[in-house]
């Protein structure tokens, strides 16, 4: 895990927060959770091949 894929989940994070904030205080609460609910999909798809890569190198080791 390089160091640009922590850079791509900041900076998503960053966005959604700024977004989340924006909409927040224009009153628009729906669409700033479903921003936040968004973001939160989104990070998690980019994690989950990462951690399928990380168990498969842990059985290797062990020989499970």
């Amino acid at each position: 895990m390089g160091i640009e894929f922590v850079i791509k989940i900041a900076a998503i994070g960053i966005i959604v927060g700024v977004l989340n904030q924006v909409l927040t205080k224009s009153g628009k609460e729906e669409y700033a959770m479903a921003t936040t609910i968004a973001g939160l999909i989104l990070v998690i798809a980019m994690i989950l091949p990462k951690i399928g890569a990380l168990i498969s190198e842990l059985k290797g080791m062990f020989g499970i």
